[in-house]
């Protein structure tokens, strides 16, 4: 009884359907946060643009602008589960250079030791996150998935119908 309990509990609790049903979670709730961030920067882009901070030679401007089509492209993308894997790369990468930027903002200030109580703590949640998506996929209930198994489905079709058109010649 109290192994059938146990098996019950911890084998099939941790069947596929709830890692699948995990990783929809994690994409939309993380994909939502992030493009709510996109949004705002449109709605505030006059008051932002500005004093926006500029990074590889762009305009802070420009840079704003490449920081919200990544974070509403690539939420978009996340959202629905479509090329999953390489649209996280550059939300990554924003976040990475945001992180480095907030530090050096805080450097220059002095308020190393403040770092961390402030909002400062928001890129690297999203890094970690993003990481952990990029190694877990986007899980069955995506169009990623949904894309392969049909692409696999013509291969194999493909595969069945050569070898039947090879043994008709032969």
């Amino acid at each position: 009884m109290a192994a059938t309990f146990i098996k019950r509990m911890f084998l099939y609790s941790a069947g596929l359907t709830f890692t699948n049903m995990a990783r929809l979670f994690i994409r939309l709730f993380t994909g939502v946060m992030f493009m709510s961030i996109g949004i705002r920067q449109i709605a505030n882009f006059n008051q932002l643009a500005p004093d926006f901070c500029s990074v590889f030679g762009m305009t802070s401007e420009t840079t704003l602008l490449v920081v919200i089509l990544i974070e509403v492209i690539c939420s978009t993308l996340i959202i629905l589960g479509l090329f999953t894997r390489f649209a996280l790369i550059p939300p990554i990468v924003s976040m990475v250079i945001a992180e480095h930027v907030m530090m050096q903002f805080y450097d220059t200030l002095g308020m190393a030791k403040l770092y961390s109580m402030q909002m400062g703590y928001l890129p690297m949640m999203f890094i970690g996150i993003f990481i952990f998506m990029m190694l877990a996929g986007p899980g069955k209930i995506s169009l990623d998935y949904i894309i392969s198994v049909n692409l696999t489905s013509v291969d194999e079709k493909g595969e069945a119908e050569a070898k039947e058109f090879e043994l008709e010649d032969s």
